[in-house]
């Protein structure tokens, strides 16, 4: 980390160190909890131009020149939630920071999630006062474990940090790289929720417990999502109406489609531009089948699915459009990002998006929008987000709201069909997509990245399963490049943990032995499981011990000759 970013992130924090004496519990009483609902200790801006700008209280407001920010509790439920606004008519706003003073023990756990997906790196950690944890945190100790977050849905990018003195909110409110013109709004920042836990609760369930306080939303389909998938095995090539029907075939003969009818999802490979791009019509197809091909699943009892990318398109009339601002503008022979800041932008995407629909597909599987409209991945993001210095169209609104305005308009432009979301921010879309990627791409060729993607999202964020929306760890490919036995227990811990089981199987290369597999895997899927857990998630970022169906599970996720370092 470079001195001004890690400057950016401990001035806060020495500041406020030197002017206060924690009061978030007691030093002599073995409390753990600090109460975040009451007043923060402290509260900054920062201001474009001008740095970290320390605020001051009075009664529940926080001023400093233009700023204001306003801190009042609120009755939510069956407790208490704190809700955060803002207002900066003349101040390009950027960062704010509140800070809440109190000692945690010396051995205390914590578990943060991830911006959208997450790449394998989920896991238990001790202090770390630099850490990123976006959205919420957990918080294990010997009374119980915690859990501290914003509800879903806010009006900006989240994250915590915790360390030896007290626990800090940063909320980032930017407009792409640049602060946020506000005007004479007033925004509506986010809600702080606190759930303290008990000795006797797991941390899991604990986890489970916060996900559902923080959920503002909820969008569920009435039965499980299950079925088929292309992308591991054909990866976007050679994509035909004759393998696409292979699939449907196969899954419609594995499938219980009196119990639950599955989805088979046409992966990337079908339009005419590289990379997915738009538009979307019947005359611009490298697949000219797609629009009939509906029609034939549902004949079979499949519900068809279709993966998109948005905010990519080739359309000569959208160049004016292209989102500029942290890239370069593209040739005009290449596919470009537009800006969905902008109405126009998201009516021409409304407009691709029913013609898909209206085309009979029932799943809208949307892909790449963080990347493109922020360029970075999850990864990489940090607490910076973004590069610096570029904003949107329309600067008057937050990233995170420009983020929300574009799925809402996706919602209302696929209906009642189901929209999964891949890349995008699991903490704003719930309660507007049925279902979330939660991990980086497993793989058809590689166990060892379906082991670190896969299996640590399924353990790590199944906590979010029907919390905020259905969890998809991504798909059980079955090739010939991934050992037999890795395939069947990754099968297995999908299925019956009741998360999406989607599977991406060559028809033509499917053994009689897998064929077994699979349709037993595929009938577990069909249905409601009990709720899973995973036992040993504090001890490794891979859980290999869990509670399926009541019963004990264990599986072996490494092979004996280890990682493979250097897969083909």
């Amino acid at each position: 980390m470079n001195k001004s970013r890690r400057a950016f992130l401990e001035t806060g924090v020495a500041a406020v160190a030197a002017a206060h004496a924690p009061r978030g519990f007691a030093a002599e009483t073995k409390e753990t909890f600090v109460d975040i609902i009451r007043p923060p200790d402290s509260v900054a801006a920062y201001v474009e131009g001008t740095g970290r700008i320390p605020l001051w209280k009075s009664a529940d407001r926080w001023q400093e020149e233009d700023v204001e920010v306003t801190t009042q509790a609120k009755q939510h439920g069956a407790g208490e939630t704190l809700s955060l606004s803002v207002a900066s008519p003349r101040s390009p706003l950027q960062r704010l920071q509140l800070r809440w003073l109190g000692r945690l023990p010396e051995d205390t756990r914590f578990l943060g999630d991830h911006w959208e997906r997450s790449y394998g790196d989920l896991e238990w950690r001790g202090f770390t006062a630099d850490r990123v944890m976006p959205w919420y945190f957990l918080v294990a100790t010997g009374q119980g474990t915690h859990g501290y977050g914003v509800k879903t849905g806010a009006s900006a990018f989240c994250f915590w940090q915790a360390d030896a003195e007290g626990i800090s909110l940063w909320l980032d409110v930017r407009n792409g790289g640049s602060g946020v013109l506000l005007g004479d709004r007033r925004l509506e920042v986010a809600e702080v929720v606190a759930v303290r836990g008990h000795a006797d609760s797991s941390p899991y369930r604990a986890a489970c417990a916060l996900c559902r306080a923080l959920a503002a939303h909820l969008r569920l389909p009435e039965k499980p999502v299950y079925g088929s998938n292309n992308w591991y095995y054909l990866y976007g090539e050679n994509m035909s109406e004759e393998n696409v029907l292979r699939d449907v075939e196969q899954l419609a003969e594995l499938s219980p489609l009196a119990v639950n009818a599955p989805y088979m999802v046409i992966d990337e490979g079908w339009g005419k531009a590289r990379g997915g791009a738009g538009p979307w019509s019947e005359d611009n197809l490298r697949f000219p089948e797609v629009p009939g091909l509906p029609a034939q699943m549902k004949k079979r009892g499949v519900r068809p699915g279709i993966w998109v990318r948005p905010l990519v398109t080739v359309e000569p009339r959208a160049r004016k459009w292209e989102l500029a601002g942290y890239r370069k503008p593209q040739p005009l022979d290449l596919p470009f990002v537009i800006d969905p800041s902008l109405p126009e932008v998201l009516a021409y995407i409304q407009e691709g998006l029913r013609r898909v629909t209206g085309w009979g597909y029932e799943l809208v599987k949307h892909d790449y929008s963080t990347f493109d409209m922020l360029g970075l991945w999850g990864m990489k993001m940090g607490e910076e987000l973004t590069s610096a210095g570029w904003h949107f169209a329309d600067r008057s609104k937050t990233s995170a709201e420009i983020v929300l305005q574009f799925y809402r308009a996706l919602r209302q432009a696929v209906g009642d069909a189901i929209l999964l979301g891949c890349n995008t921010v699991g903490h704003l879309g719930a309660g507007i997509f049925e279902l979330q990627r939660t991990g980086d791409d497993t793989s058809g060729h590689d166990w060892s990245r379906t082991r670190k993607m896969g299996v640590n999202t399924l353990g790590f964020r199944l906590p979010q399963h029907r919390n905020f929306f259905l969890v998809d760890p991504d798909c059980v490919p079955v090739t010939k490049s991934v050992p037999l036995e890795m395939t069947r227990q990754w099968l297995d811990v999908v299925a019956r943990s009741g998360a999406v089981l989607f599977i991406s199987a060559d028809p033509a290369e499917v053994t009689t032995e897998e064929r077994a597999m699979l349709k037993t895997a595929l009938s577990a899927a069909a249905r409601i499981q009990p709720e899973a857990e995973p036992m040993d998630w504090m001890e490794t970022t891979s859980p290999a011990r869990w509670r399926l169906g009541g019963k004990a599970a264990r599986f072996t996720w490494f092979e004996k000759e280890g990682v493979d370092l250097f897969p083909k």
